[in-house]
Order: C-alpha cells, then structure tokens, then sequence
C-alpha cells in the first residue's frame, strides 16, 4: 500500500474500533465477534508497528498496555478533588437541605440523586476531544498520574463522540470491577496458587498502582463516570451536562433521579438500601447534589467538603450463616488470630466462608458456641468479622468455644502478655510460621525491598534452602534452579536483587530483622541514636529508655531479642553478607541536629526538593515530620496549592508557617 493508503486505512481502523469498544464496553450492545475485533485490532497493531510516524497516543492499540515499569508522577489536581461529608440517617439529610435552602433563599432547589460507586476515584481531562490525562484523587489536593493505565480500561473513551464537547474539560468518576469480573480474576488466581483478593474495590485500587499496563489491561476494569468540570460547558445543570456527557462516549450511570424533596430523596435511598444486593457492582450509599452550578457556586465549599453535596453512607450489610469451625493462625510475631470457617454465603457481592474473631476476648464478648448461627458483617472490613449471634437457633447442647492452648503448629504452650488481648507462641525460633513470616517482612518492600522474594520465601523454606533471613544472601542460582517453576531469569533476578538489598540503609534493615514493638519509625530513631546494631545489642534498658519516644516495652522488646541467641546467629551472618549493619556517612547521619526536638509538618507543592526530600531532610538534621498539625508541631513547611484545612489549623493553633527557602536557610552552615 502507498503511504497516503497506509494513513487512510489506520485512520478508518481506529474509527470502526472505537465505535465497536462504545458499542460492547459502554452500550452493551456489541455488533461483531470478538474474533473479528481482534482481526482488526491485529491489523491495526501491524500498521501502526510498520509506520510509527502515524503513532497516536489514543490509538486502540494502547489499549493493551505496554510492559514498560513507570513510577507514577504526582500532578496538582487543577481543581481540589474534595471528599464528600457523610451521613447515615434521613435527619442529618433533612439538616443538609435546610443548610441548603438558608444559603439560597427564595430559591427553587432541584437534587441529583446517584448512587455511590464503591471504587477508586479519578479526574479524567480530555483536551480536542483526546484523553489527556488521568489522576487518581490522592490527597485530594494532588494524585497520581495513572494515565497509561487508563487507557488501557475500554469504557472510557480515547476520542469523544460529536463535536459539541468543550475545548478542554475534566470529568470524574470511579474506576471499578463488577462482581463477575472480580470473581473471575480470584478463580484464576485460587488455579494459580496466588493469593486472592480481598475484595473488589481493593483490587480496583490495587490493579490500578500496577506499575506495567500491560498488567492492567488483562483485569476487566470499567469507569462510570459522573461529575463534569470546566468552561463553556454545554449547560449550567449538572444533570443535563451528564446527558450531555452521555452523547461523546462517556459511559454515565443510568440510576440517576431528580428529586425535589425530602420524601422522593428518601424513597430513592430506601429502593436501593433493598436493591443494592441485586445490582451487577458495588454500591455504599447515595451521594445527593445540587443540581444547578449556579447554586453549586454560592454555596460554596467549607475546608473540606462542598457545602452542595453530601453522600448518605448506606449500614453495613449483615448476613446470617453457620459457624463451622474456628481456626487459629499464627503470625511473624507469636501472636494467634482465631478466624472462622463458615458455610458460604453472600455478602455485599461477594461469597464469604471466613470471618475474623480477632482474640479469645472477643469470643468471650460474643458468648460463641459451637455449631452457632452468627451474623457477619462487611463494613470496609477486608476480612469480614463476626459481630453477633442469633440465640433463637443455638443447639440446648452446643459448648461454648474454647481457645486453644497450644500452637496450632509447633504445639508450644502459648502465653498472655499482661496488658494485651492476644495470646503468643513463644517459640520464635522454631515454630514454621512466625519463621516465614519474618522472612516475608524482611524482604517486603519497606524493609530490604527484594523484588520477586516475597512469593518465593514460602518454596525456599519448604524446600529446605532458608530457615532465616541471613540464608538469603548464600543463596546460589543452582539452589533456586532445582525447585519446580524456576526459571534461569527469575534465579538471576532473585539474586541480583538480594545482592542489591546489602545498600540499604541501616535504619531499614533495622526495621526489617522484625524486633518487636520496632516500627519503621522507631528503626529510625534508634538508628540515628545508636548508629550500630553492635551499640543497640549493649545498649541497657536505661539507656534505651532515655531515647526520645522509648518506652519501656519498646526497651524490653529489645533486649528480649538480643538474649536470643539465634538472633545474634542470624545478625552475625548478615554482617558477614555484608548487609549495612552502621550509619553509612553520608547518607544515614544526621548532618547537624539543627531542628532537634522540632516537628514538622508539611503541605503543598515545592520548586526546589519533592516532599519526600524535604522529609529526609528534616530527618537528616535531627527532627521529625508529623503527619497532621497539633499543639505539638513546631512550624508548617508550606508550598503552592496547600490544603486549605492544614492553613485554617495552624492558624487556629498559632504555628508558624515557613517557605521553602525559609526552611533551607534555617538548615545552611
């Protein structure tokens, strides 16, 4: 074919495989077979490969990912991406109506009523017509750039439909999986030997983060969206501007309804309070609007949350079922979970067989016997939990049950530490579980970060080749090679990753030997106060105390873990690996204690250093960073595009407020 051909039959291409996306992802009302779609899509791919000088970045052919590994780029929202304030009750909404209508007297008030989509979250900005970018909410105030992801989901749009769309507009939605997708995806993965998911929305927001969109492209995401922002938007309702929408491909949910009062927005809650459980996806409420901008703009926004809206957060759902069995897990720590077996039943969309009991007081509080008839209950729970019993079906002759009192593995006799609900294993050093478990911490990516390791631990200890952290670095490739499902790469790969992990800061791999009480922060302190494990193991319970924010059982857990012989056999081995046992000078050290004792906290967007430098920085010269403003903050580092709630705070509690270049001033020699 000649080139203007070649251009033309691309061109012609895109088009009818837009159209065929729209038709079977958004309408679902496919014309073709999946057989000629993906002929065509083929023929695209081969086109587009042969003459990349017709490259488009919102070709169909992007829509399968790409196996490029990106670290996702955080992006200002251009207009804050804020929460909605929750409710749970008919009043608290008949409060938000009156708020409304004092704020606009005289004024005829329509709502918009919708259903809230349980998901993730994303601005999506289209400019010409084009997808241009996609971002997650984040802190409201920024997210992250996911769009490569994006376009790899078939219901949202590439190119818009008609002409009659803004320049340029942003339009948000949530990005979920529908419960046959999702139930798909955890089939595959049971076949597979993997770990299932917990439930849709965390797999959504999971499948999002990939870093490979090629990886995001094979789980069946789909995006209803239902907020539009911009200029010269077609109409100054919210409700027509979906419809709008609607007509330039975008896919807008169709449980929509207009209501002018209190009892026709109750009758929409109550229908889908019964009808949830019917609906192919994941619902968690009803969010209400303001249905024209005009109004939407003069009542304006508190620090929060928009003064126009409010979602009504639906009750947890509960469901009866059996109690079959308890079982008791054991985690790195000791520390033993009961968990329920339970005859399968459905809950908020997905089929539940376990629910946490928690502890033996939580058993006790519950009164549970054998063979009971229990309510379980979801409520943004990852693992579902038990929170009652139904007496009226309880057996005159069923026991009540009773905590084991030994290792459900390595038979030990557990103990209770005095002040705390969990009952322990003891035997650290022996029993399987609490073994893999620490190896799984240690390589986890906060801790020494050994890609690809996490899911190997389990093969190496079984298959003999690791009974501790420090075995991982004598490791040899023929080693892995003769367990089943090794591969010359993944060996290689292995290897080369846990060499790597010998550059990781003291502080970390401080974190990562799984001394307990010792969290990442902790790890921090400690290493900045001792600067070698050799310093921390003589170090007394005194000393270790007099360390800032070291209490006594944080102490005692330390010492408690250098008693252990093991323990000084598995650091012994790590030194001679060559892991970082000390401060490296530089990196680690803190430089001058400038700001020691100061907490820091900060907010917005900076020119010269990311908020993550600035971080190390402030760690560097001896203070802390705090998460959120309190009396204790010593000042606000303050960028462009803060959150206004942070300023409203530190002005509320009289805490100075810094610029960057205030900040490094104070840090120069």
């Amino acid at each position: 074919m000649e080139k203007e051909q070649i251009k033309q039959r691309i061109y012609e291409l895109r088009e009818q495989l837009d159209h065929h996306n729209y038709q079977y992802y958004v309408l679902a009302q496919p014309e073709i077979s999946d057989y000629e779609y993906d002929t065509l899509l083929k023929e695209l791919i081969d086109l587009e490969k042969g003459n990349p000088g017709f490259f488009d970045p919102n070709s169909p052919t992007q829509r399968v990912g790409s196996d490029i590994n990106k670290e996702f780029k955080q992006v200002v929202h251009k207009y804050p991406m804020l929460s909605l304030g929750n409710t749970y009750s008919i009043e608290e909404i008949i409060d938000f109506d009156n708020r409304v209508r004092k704020g606009l007297p005289g004024a005829i008030i329509e709502y918009v009523c919708e259903l809230k989509y349980d998901g993730v979250a994303i601005g999506l900005t289209y400019k010409n017509g084009k997808l241009l970018q996609a971002i997650t909410r984040g802190d409201g105030i920024r997210g992250d750039d996911v769009t490569n992801n994006v376009k790899t989901i078939k219901s949202i749009p590439l190119n818009l439909k008609g002409t009659n769309y803004p320049d340029e507009f942003e339009i948000r939605g949530e990005i979920f999986l529908p419960h046959s997708s999702f139930d798909k995806m955890n089939a595959e993965r049971e076949a597979a030997g993997e770990p299932l998911f917990a439930n849709p929305r965390n797999a959504a927001a999971g499948t999002l983060k990939q870093q490979k969109s090629s990886v995001v492209a094979k789980r069946p995401l789909d995006c209803y969206l239902y907020f539009i922002l911009g200029n010269n938007l077609p109409s100054s309702s919210h409700y027509e501007n979906l419809l709008a929408a609607k007509q330039w491909g975008f896919k807008i949910p169709e449980h929509i309804r207009i209501c002018s009062t209190i009892d026709e927005i109750s009758a929409f809650i109550n229908y889908w309070n019964k009808e949830r459980s019917k609906l192919p996806f994941d619902i968690d409420g009803i969010v209400i609007k303001v249905n024209s901008y005009q109004q939407q703009d003069e009542l304006g926004f508190t620090a929060k949350t928009p003064r126009w809206a409010i979602s009504y957060k639906f009750k947890a759902e509960q469901v009866a079922t059996k109690l079959l069995s308890i079982d008791y897990q054991v985690g790195r720590t000791g520390a033993i979970t009961p968990v329920a077996n339970l005859e399968p039943v459905l809950l908020a969309g997905t089929t539940v067989k376990r629910a946490s009991l928690h502890n033996s007081d939580q058993i006790k509080l519950l009164d549970i016997h054998e063979n009971d008839t229990v309510f379980v209950e979801k409520g943004g729970e990852i693992i579902p939990k038990i929170v009652g019993i139904d007496l009226k079906m309880r057996s005159f002759s069923s026991k009540p049950a009773e905590f084991i009192k030994q290792c459900p593995v390595c038979k030990a006799e557990l103990i209770r530490v005095e002040g705390e609900a969990k009952y322990y294993c003891p035997n650290e050093t022996g029993c399987p579980p609490q073994i893999k478990g620490r190896i799984e911490h240690f390589v986890s990516r906060k801790a020494m970060n050994i890609g690809g390791a996490e899911a190997t631990v389990e093969a190496l200890f079984e298959n003999g080749l690791i009974k501790d952290s420090a075995d991982l670095y004598y490791l040899t490739k023929e080693q892995i090679l003769s367990m089943d499902r090794f591969a010359e790469k993944s060996a290689v790969n292995l290897l080369k990753s846990i060499e790597e992990s010998k550059k990781t800061p003291f502080y970390r791999v401080l974190y990562a030997i799984g001394i307990r009480f010792v969290g990442e922060t902790t790890a921090k302190t400690l290493a900045t106060h001792f600067k070698s494990i050799d310093e921390l193991r003589e170090a007394s319970l005194e000393q270790l105390t007099s360390v800032n924010e070291i209490g006594e059982r944080i102490a005692s857990g330390i010492i408690d873990f250098f008693k252990n012989q093991k323990n000084i056999h598995v650091i012994e081995k790590l030194k001679n690996a060559g892991v970082q046992l000390q401060i490296n000078e530089p990196d680690n050290q803190i430089i001058v204690n400038k700001l020691n004792g100061k907490i820091i906290a900060i907010s917005g967007t900076f020119e010269k250093y990311s908020r993550e430098e600035l971080k190390n920085l402030i760690e560097k010269f001896g203070g802390k960073n705090a998460t959120s403003i309190s009396s204790n903050t010593s000042f606000l580092l303050a960028g462009s595009n803060m959150g206004p709630a942070k300023l409203e705070k530190v002005k509320e509690l009289n805490i100075p407020v810094i610029s960057e270049d205030d900040f490094l001033n104070m840090i120069k020699d």
